[in-house]
């Protein structure tokens, strides 16, 4: 047990592992593009240079995260107990850059590919994410740190 009183193999509890849920979104909005097309706005072109750029963006902000904690030598799977609080680097700016990282190559995956369904599920797939792993993950976070994550969570935002 921590000083906490807590066992070191409490876990978050999230409803499922966070690239399987954007995995599904993915699945799901290739296999609806395939069985009704809808008309994307805009040229080729300027989908590829918007979508990418989303896309290099979303990675510089997930390997920000994965880096940090890398660092902090804590680990990364929502399946495995927090060894430390990192609230330094990337992290002092958004409590979750790795799924805001996330979101950003989901969504131009998206608009590269030129697909309204994949720009559809990111509202449901956005609300999952939220209360099924960044609340769960929040709420054992708390129980496992106490006042030093409630402090860094009023000096910095859960997004942006």
């Amino acid at each position: 047990m921590d000083q906490a009183g807590q066992t070191d193999s409490e876990t978050a509890g999230v409803i499922a592992r966070p690239p399987l849920l954007f995995l599904a979104a993915f699945l799901i909005g290739f296999a609806l593009d395939r069985l009704l097309r809808l008309p994307f706005p805009g040229p080729g072109l300027v989908s590829w240079i918007i979508g990418g750029s989303l896309i290099l963006v979303g990675f510089a902000l997930f390997a920000a995260g994965i880096r940090n904690f890398s660092r902090a030598a804590t680990p990364v799977p929502t399946n495995e107990p927090s060894r430390v609080l990192v609230t330094t680097g990337i992290h002092g700016w958004t409590r979750n850059p790795i799924y805001l990282g996330m979101f950003l190559i989901y969504g131009g995956i998206g608009v590269a590919a030129q697909n309204i369904w994949i720009l559809v599920l990111t509202l449901p797939l956005a609300i999952l994410i939220r209360y099924g792993v960044v609340a769960r993950e929040e709420a054992y976070l708390e129980r496992r740190f106490g006042d030093a994550y409630r402090d860094y969570r009023q000096t910095v935002r859960r997004w942006l």
